[in-house]
């Protein structure tokens, strides 16, 4: 399964091999480093919906909070984002 995690941009930075527009990325505790390319307006204590490791969309923190607790309640959310940890791809 690949979701669309929300999140909360904590860093900004740029990738210095690229030049990518990077961040890291909390996801109810779970920090990520994200592609920010698709946001260029986002900035750090926004949320965004993150799939495959690019911030897609910014969204506000009530439906952010709210998708980040269902996730967990259904036991999606360690799943998606440490799928080594979980035994799936």
């Amino acid at each position: 399964m690949c979701l669309g995690i929300p999140g909360r941009i904590t860093e900004i930075y740029e990738h210095q091999e690229t030049s990518a527009r990077m961040g890291k990325v909390n996801f109810g505790g779970i920090v990520k480093e994200i592609c920010l390319e698709y946001v260029p307006e986002a900035v750090v204590g926004d949320y965004t919906i993150v799939h495959v490791g690019f911030a897609i969309t910014r969204l506000d923190e009530e439906a952010a909070l709210e998708s980040l607790k269902l996730f967990q309640e259904l036991g999606i959310l360690d799943e998606e984002l440490n799928p080594d940890e979980t035994g799936s791809a």
